[in-house]
């Protein structure tokens, strides 16, 4: 029986674009598994074994979700002062999101460190690190750090220690507590995503931060 020429056409094109799903499964995969292990010899979890830093950086994220406190960002901050408190760190850069006058990560981030004992003059503030890449980049571009201990979630250190290494910043990871009744799965495919768009960032499009002003605050207060 003769076979339908657009018929043929179709499966093979089927076959092709399966063969092109699996072969870019396997790209994120090697490329998430690559992330991981070129950090895993540079987190931390508790404050005493970790090695002496002047200045951490801590990831901004939103302090609140679904109408509660966020744990990702409370960990994040308790970390920090542990990290201070135990005379680990000198100072603290808090970067995150201050894109308009009424979203604030940066700020809301400094009075949370300071309630919990770290005083203001020991606290550095980068309103422009809407990605983290531009954490991390301004971090060397802008504060001029040469080394830094980074603060956030394990899978969120292991992808900031990537970008780290690519700027030239010498960084390790201090790891705040994870929230333990987060969809595991959903954020596992999130950050999987978010790794393949920091490879393309690094490798393809040589992307910079939206900003190496120093005087973002300066501009983020006229708004």
């Amino acid at each position: 029986m003769r076979i339908n020429p657009a018929f043929r056409y179709l499966r093979v094109l089927t076959k092709s674009l399966a063969a092109v799903a699996v072969i870019g499964l396997l790209a994120m995969i090697v490329n998430d598994l690559s992330i991981t292990r070129n950090a895993s010899a540079r987190l931390y979890y508790l404050a005493d074994d970790t090695p002496e830093c002047q200045v951490a950086l801590v990831l901004g994220t939103s302090k609140y979700a679904s109408g509660e406190v966020n744990r990702y960002y409370r960990t994040r901050i308790e970390a920090a002062s542990e990290l201070f408190h135990a005379g680990r760190i000198r100072a603290i850069l808090v970067s995150g999101d201050a894109s308009t006058r009424y979203y604030d990560e940066t700020t809301t981030m400094q009075r949370d460190l300071i309630e919990l004992g770290v005083p203001e003059d020991y606290i550095m503030l980068d309103y422009a690190g809407v990605r983290t890449l531009d954490s991390v980049f301004r971090a060397k571009k802008v504060f001029g750090l040469d080394r830094v201990i980074v603060v956030s979630q394990q899978f969120h250190c292991e992808r900031a220690l990537y970008l780290a290494d690519a700027v030239g910043l010498d960084a390790t990871g201090f790891c705040a507590e994870d929230a333990p009744d987060s969809p595991s799965l959903m954020m596992r495919g999130r950050e999987t995503l978010a790794r393949v768009m920091a490879f393309a960032d690094l490798n393809i499009f040589d992307t910079q931060p939206r900003s190496l002003d120093p005087g973002e605050r300066a501009r983020r207060a006229s708004r």
